[in-house]
């Protein structure tokens, strides 16, 4: 970090107050709130000024009429910008687990408790590249919008600071208010593309893996090398088109192997890079439940028993999300 890039964030804090995440509901007083001319008012300034001097010199009382007007005129608009985004209410919804490369999103809630509508809000993140949403509250209301953002690495990823702004009602002014809620998102690691079959305990001493039964019919997959022929979807190759870039399709079947199945960390080659093992991991932990499998899970000192459920598929998932991270971090 450059010096003047921590002198930066030193003076955000200092005069912007932009502490520590803040949990719970957030009150918006008048301290959190800041003002100064937008663009437009940066050159209504010079214009009042012009039209002042004229006045003076050529004793024109149109124009101190004009003038003054005007002048009365910012003056109302600083208040009613100001009181458009002051004294609002914010609180932070739960957020959804997503897989690495999906958009997370995080939920707002608006509240507005007082008497008085507030037009024109724009909310979004600070950072540059995301766009704002336009938000109006009723009296005694509340609106709540989601924002969105790219969970490119697994992990636990922090929500990025939120900022709130209004130019409401000429224009001249910009008020605005930042907020960074104690909201964080579990980001999965991406499942592999083309995920091997799902591998046997290996206990039975059967040859072979991602056999999981010959009994029960549980659908049609994309052909991958190692199937046996004799599984191949005949019906629903007869509607592809394979010299149009289409694939063969693999018959899929479970229970009657007698055998559970084991995911096990360990059992990846060590060759293979970590977040690929990882990824192959999420893979077959999503078929297996897809299947309606039971299966079990080992990944270091982590295990579980064999189950089929939501639940577990969430421990596991969660598992692959935070392994091998600092503080629970994610990995760039």
């Amino acid at each position: 970090m450059s010096a003047l890039t921590s002198l930066q964030q030193k003076f955000r804090k200092l005069v912007f107050l932009e502490h520590h995440p803040e949990s719970g509901e957030v009150f918006l007083k008048q301290r959190r709130v800041f003002t100064l001319p937008s663009k437009a008012g940066w050159m209504f300034l010079p214009l009042l000024l012009l039209l002042f001097v004229t006045s003076v010199n050529y004793n024109l009382n149109l124009g101190f009429a004009l003038t003054f007007v005007l002048a009365a005129c910012a003056g109302i608009n600083a208040f009613l910008g100001f009181r458009n985004l002051a004294y609002l209410h914010l609180l932070a919804g739960p957020v959804a687990p997503v897989f690495a490369g999906e958009e997370a999103q995080f939920t707002l809630h608006l509240i507005n408790r007082r008497k008085h509508f507030r037009y024109a809000l724009h909310l979004g993140f600070a950072a540059k590249g995301h766009p704002d949403q336009t938000v109006d509250i009723a009296p005694e209301s509340r609106s709540t919008r989601q924002l969105s953002c790219l969970a490119s690495h697994r992990g636990s990823m922090p929500i990025p600071r939120v900022r709130l702004q209004t130019w409401f009602p000429l224009g001249l002014l910009r008020a605005w208010s930042t907020w960074l809620p104690d909201v964080e998102v579990l980001v999965y690691p991406q499942p592999e593309p083309f995920a091997p079959p799902l591998p046997g305990s290996g206990a039975s001493g059967n040859e072979g893996q991602g056999q999981t039964g010959e009994e029960d019919f549980a659908g049609v997959r994309v052909y991958q090398s190692g199937d046996l022929l004799k599984h191949l979807a005949w019906k629903h190759i007869a509607r592809v088109d394979l010299d149009a870039g289409g694939s063969l399709m693999t018959k899929q079947f479970s229970g009657g192997s007698g055998r559970d199945i084991l995911l096990d960390f360990a059992s990846l080659p060590d060759t293979l890079d970590l977040e690929l093992r990882l990824s192959r991991m999420t893979s077959w932990v999503i078929a297996a439940d897809a299947c309606g499998l039971a299966y079990a899970f080992q990944l270091g000192a982590t295990r579980y028993a064999a189950a089929s459920s939501p639940l577990h598929r969430s421990d596991c998932l969660r598992a692959l999300a935070l392994h091998a991270l600092p503080s629970g971090r994610s990995v760039a």
